[in-house]
């Protein structure tokens, strides 16, 4: 028995908890639908890429459905805290704040390539769907008051009854936007416009 073997014989792999064991059946089921496609996302298909056998995969999702809900939102909590995070890490300038906030969200409805919208086609039309979906603009809506809290002179229960108006806007003009009445470039400016409008009135 070589060095290398002999080691791994006094250091077992040590087991996974639940969470992680979660965690490591999502970061498989990204990969699956980044490398292959969501259709392929099964979870035979998923036991198989993260090497457990198919209860340990049923132990964590009941279902297809289920596996796909809990990374769709899991995909979007990751955008939003990627997002946020970008945006805490050094001061700026409430122009700054309002035309990155803009772009960004403009840009994930744009961009019909990404996981997020491939599991979310896979999703289509299920009633799960529509649950969750709310629940994301919920947390959208915390992510708008997060962001715009240090540039607004207003309540907070103001402040976020604002962003919940604002994120229904920037629903519409992405709705305008995949129906090809607006490009890209025209969302991102009348949704800054509307932002910067709500700044503008907090401070009056």
């Amino acid at each position: 028995m070589n060095e290398h073997n002999a080691l791994a014989a006094r250091s077992p792999a040590r087991r996974l908890s639940k969470a992680e064991r979660r965690q490591q059946l999502l970061d498989t089921a990204l990969l699956i639908v980044r490398q292959e496609n969501a259709d392929r996302l099964t979870l035979g298909h998923l036991a198989v890429r993260a090497g457990v056998s198919k209860p340990v995969v049923y132990d964590h999702f009941a279902t297809r459905s289920a596996l796909l809900i809990q990374l769709y939102r899991w995909i979007d909590m990751e955008r939003i805290r990627t997002f946020t995070d970008a945006m805490s890490a050094a001061p700026r300038s409430q122009q700054e704040t309002v035309e990155m906030l803009a772009s960004a969200y403009i840009h994930c409805a744009a961009d019909k390539t990404d996981e997020f919208h491939a599991v979310g086609a896979a999703l289509a039309g299920s009633e799960e769907k529509a649950v969750v979906f709310q629940e994301l603009l919920d947390n959208c809506v915390a992510m708008f008051v997060s962001v715009l809290t240090p540039h607004a002179n207003m309540t907070s229960q103001s402040l976020r009854q604002c962003c919940i108006g604002l994120v229904g806007a920037g629903e519409a003009l992405s709705v305008a936007l995949t129906r090809g009445q607006l490009e890209e470039k025209a969302a991102v400016t009348a949704f800054a416009l509307l932002i910067k409008g709500l700044m503008e009135a907090s401070e009056s």
